[in-house]
């Protein structure tokens, strides 16, 4: 490759590599806006915990009671259920409990679609399996906190 050739090879991958005049690389812009939407759709979904599903429970809204009372668990599983949900959605927003709490909802979401098939005849199974999916790139995307909570549980038994 000749010298001129290999010099436009260079400016055309540094030009690739530079966002609109700006000076930060593609993969710096593109790693910010990852975690920035990461972080919105973390929000979105402590949101819908604490107040969509949480709080119907927790105050024990009429369908919320009657939907607990038909798979048997009355009012002490449904008041379980809410403050697990509830304890899900804030831990949502702690940067160390982020990873955790996501698969901890992820459980709770296994569950709540075994009792949509079992106890309700699939009626709204699919809404735990959609909240799945983010829940698993949640706990994917912040597994790196689990080493930080590991130590802090260490620390404190210490």
């Amino acid at each position: 490759m000749s010298e001129t050739a290999a010099t436009t090879a260079s400016a055309a991958s540094a030009s690739a590599s530079v966002t609109d005049g700006s000076r930060q690389p593609r993969t710096a812009r593109t790693t910010r806006t990852a975690r920035i939407v990461l972080r919105g759709l973390q929000v979105l979904l402590a949101l819908f915990y604490a107040f969509a599903s949480a709080l119907p429970k927790l105050i024990a809204h009429p369908s919320a009671v009657e939907s607990f009372d038909r798979i048997g668990w009355g009012s002490a599983g449904m008041y379980t259920i809410g403050a697990l949900e509830l304890a899900g959605a804030v831990a949502l927003l702690v940067p160390v409990l982020q990873s955790v709490a996501a698969v901890a909802l992820g459980a709770l979401m296994i569950g709540a679609f075994v009792v949509q098939v079992t106890v309700f005849d699939g009626q709204n199974a699919a809404t735990p399996l959609i909240l799945l999916v983010p829940l698993t790139a949640i706990a994917w995307a912040r597994r790196g906190h689990n080493a930080e909570l590991l130590r802090l549980v260490r620390r404190r038994r210490a």
